[in-house]
């Protein structure tokens, strides 16, 4: 986790999509929709908004998975931000 996800504006779901990104990944499990809707507490639609926020700003690189796990995702280091 990058501490600069405060600091940039963004808003209290995203920042909190951000953190559970992190949480996965530093477990040592893959960020995909699929694992994401176990731990999300907000709607699906606003699970998929946040995605896309944060694919749009390169905080968040989608990559090719099977159907199976629908999409998978990659942190991105700070350098490749949009902000």
């Amino acid at each position: 986790m990058n501490q600069l996800i405060f600091k940039i504006g963004l808003s209290v779901e995203t920042i909190s999509l951000y953190l559970l990104c992190c949480g996965l990944a530093d477990a040592g499990r893959t960020i995909t929709t699929r694992n994401l809707e176990e731990i999300w507490n907000d709607t699906p639609e606003s699970l998929t908004k946040g995605l896309r926020f944060l694919e749009r700003k390169n905080i968040l690189r989608r990559i090719p998975v099977d159907r199976q796990d629908r999409s998978a995702y990659q942190l991105t280091g700070i350098e490749h931000w949009r902000i």
